[in-house]
């Protein structure tokens, strides 16, 4: 498959999921709501970092993501 139409059509499937998971989420009870919340955003940062292999603004982005996570996920309810 040609590489430049398959990764609009990833991130659009990875769109959808990351909202479905997202709005899952919301349903649980604290303090699980937030704690999944926090670890997708964790994900997200990690897939950013390891993606980004190079491009350093796409690594901050990552360490952000990361952080932002680890703050929901303990700190912010």
């Amino acid at each position: 498959m040609n590489p430049n139409f398959l990764r609009p059509f990833l991130g659009t499937i990875g769109l959808l999921i990351g909202f479905g998971l997202y709005s899952q989420a919301g349903r649980l009870p604290e303090p699980w709501q937030s704690l999944c919340i926090g670890a997708m955003f964790v994900l997200l940062g990690v897939a950013a970092w390891v993606y980004a292999a190079g491009e350093r603004w796409i690594q901050v982005l990552g360490v952000i993501l990361m952080g932002y996570g680890l703050l929901r996920a303990f700190l912010l309810r």
